[in-house]
């Protein structure tokens, strides 16, 4: 695996070294000890979740108080456009979003450490994507940033307006956010 740094602070883009041939591929897509080589840190996951979304789906931008989640986020089916927000307040990319384009045919992985707002567009006619998570997700701690905030002025590729769920519709402005130390 190697991992490429980004415009955020921790926020890293992981490659895994893929073998291709006549047949088709392999990958390891996950390795513990390697991944925390990698992000430079113990981390403990503990839950697995699986999402299928249809095109123009825009889901975000997701983060939890109290118990925050990292997140190691790939795409095994389609493509999305995915952005994380750093809500750390100590951080020197405090308030900054990162895009990349995430996909079954690129493998990228995507982790976004504990303090960071995390959602994504699904640019494909549908995407699946898998993400571990080193906390379990509370409903009572989950909060949601507006996808189309004007301070943060994320710059989605949309085409349209995207199709969202009530409760990503009612996200929070920026200002309103609580944020981590």
């Amino acid at each position: 695996m190697k991992a490429t740094t980004t415009k955020l602070a921790d926020l890293l883009i992981i490659e895994p070294q893929v073998f291709e041939d006549g047949r088709g591929f392999f990958y390891e897509s996950f390795n513990q000890s390697g991944f925390e080589e990698l992000i430079g840190r113990p981390a403990r996951f503990v839950q697995d979740n699986h999402s299928l979304s249809r095109h123009n789906v825009l889901r975000g931008l997701h983060y939890q108080v109290e118990q925050p989640q990292g997140k190691l986020v790939r795409v095994i089916a389609g493509e999305v456009f995915d952005v994380s927000i750093d809500l750390r307040l100590s951080s020197p990319t405090f308030g900054k979003w990162f895009g990349v384009h995430l996909s079954a045919e690129n493998k990228r992985m995507l982790w976004i450490p504990e303090g960071f707002a995390h959602g994504f567009l699904t640019l494909s006619e549908q995407a699946e994507s898998l993400y571990k998570t080193t906390d379990y997700w509370h409903r009572e701690h989950e909060r949601c940033i507006a996808w189309n905030d004007p301070t943060l002025a994320i710059d989605w590729p949309l085409t349209k307006a995207p199709i969202l769920s009530d409760k990503d519709a009612a996200g929070k402005l920026f200002k309103q956010a609580e944020l981590f130390a």
